[in-house]
């Protein structure tokens, strides 16, 4: 029987599929000790100097409201390091600051869909966008892509998805769960397609600074005449190792972020006023743990990229981020039954792709977010699982 309140749910809330995730960690929660392969959560410890500005901001009252768009001296930072890094022109009166760029994500789509709407979405694809899209009465699409082009962006499966409908193309690269690094140029034929068919652009660069040469990234909004049509989403959670702090942010043309300040405050006044002086300094502040963390990545990536392929496991080659989306058909379980399989026999913890919006079922997202000597002991781990399993057929 179900409750007079789940009875009178609003058509908005759709049944999305975080069942499997939550059996997952139940499984976990009950093992005595478990290779964590599965989250996009960095292992490093946020750098020092990021929480002796939040420590020092609770010292100095420091804690209070800031305007729902966020600490000015945030945003002006924000403003200067798009421009620095990525060639962005925003000033900071474009920015606004919000509980991760999850809370960005949620805006956007408050502010421009509307029912029937269809948004485009790269895939295999970090759901929240079609739960996003959903509870404002829009449609996903997913735009697929392919292990054969290392699951980069092919622009004619993104235009034979248009219809007069289509409303949004949300473009994220380096992609989650794949890694795929959309090139500069396929950017530039995106730019073209959203200018003939007249297509709003969100550009979801949270993983610009985690990409390996010889990758390229280009921000979609320096493509001339893209900033009139594109939301910059970026943020602090994975670059910086903040996941928990709740920091992102959303640039855009003036006039479109003023219009959406008062629905920004109504979701939550404003992000952690602690965790902005933290990312004040994370983006100030020295970098060198951050380089020291890249370099982490990609020696983990180098090393389980030639694992994978000794263990005969194919994968796209992942340009940026921190995953291996691989292909784990040839063993003869589904992704589900080999991760769920995995995880109670030998205690590490990987995620499937259909938790991504893939019906294939022929796919496993693993994350390289565990010390080199972890990851080296899951991969065997994993190949002794593989192994027990043909014997056992």
């Amino acid at each position: 029987m179900t409750s007079l309140l789940h009875d009178r749910l609003a058509p908005r809330i759709v049944e999305e599929d975080g069942a499997f995730r939550s059996k997952m960690l139940a499984i976990a929660a009950d093992l005595p000790r478990v290779i964590a392969l599965g989250r996009g959560d960095p292992d490093f410890h946020t750098p020092g100097h990021i929480a002796e500005a939040a420590k020092a901001a609770i010292d100095d009252n420091q804690h209070h409201y800031t305007g729902p768009t966020g600490l000015p001296a945030l945003r002006q930072a924000i403003a200067a390091n798009l421009r620095g890094e990525y060639g962005l022109d925003y000033d900071a009166n474009e920015i606004i600051v919000t509980a991760g760029v999850q809370e960005s994500i949620m805006l956007c789509m408050l502010g421009l869909i509307s029912e029937g709407d269809e948004v485009l979405i790269t895939s295999p694809r970090f759901t929240t966008y079609d739960t996003a899209v959903h509870l404002c009465g829009g449609v996903p699409i997913p735009v697929p892509t392919f292990e054969r082009d290392d699951f980069a962006l092919d622009v004619a499966e993104i235009e034979a998805r248009i219809t007069p409908k289509t409303k949004m193309f949300v473009l994220v690269s380096p992609n989650n769960p794949t890694g795929a690094v959309t090139p500069p140029d396929v950017i530039r034929q995106i730019a073209a397609l959203a200018e003939k068919h007249d297509i709003l652009i969100i550009a979801d660069e949270i993983y610009a600074k985690l990409i390996y040469p010889p990758h390229e990234h280009l921000s979609f909004a320096t493509l001339p005449g893209m900033k009139a049509r594109t939301i910059t989403l970026n943020g602090f959670s994975k670059t910086y190792a903040m996941t928990g702090w709740r920091v992102g942010y959303m640039a855009a043309p003036r006039d479109f972020v003023d219009k959406l300040t008062e629905p920004r405050h109504t979701l939550s006044i404003n992000t952690c006023t602690v965790s902005q002086h933290a990312a004040l300094a994370a983006l100030t502040g020295p970098q060198d743990d951050m380089q020291m963390m890249y370099d982490a990545y990609a020696e983990r990536r180098a090393w389980l990229m030639e694992a994978l392929s000794a263990a005969g496991l194919s994968y796209g080659a992942p340009g940026g981020a921190f995953y291996i989306y691989t292909n784990i058909s040839s063993t003869g379980m589904t992704a589900p039954e080999f991760c769920e399989g995995l995880l109670r026999e030998t205690g590490v913890m990987v995620f499937p792709g259909t938790m991504f919006g893939d019906d294939s079922a022929d796919y496993i997202r693993i994350s390289y977010l565990q010390p080199l000597p972890l990851i080296k002991e899951a991969m065997g781990l994993i190949q002794g699982f593989i192994d027990s399993r043909k014997d056992a057929a």
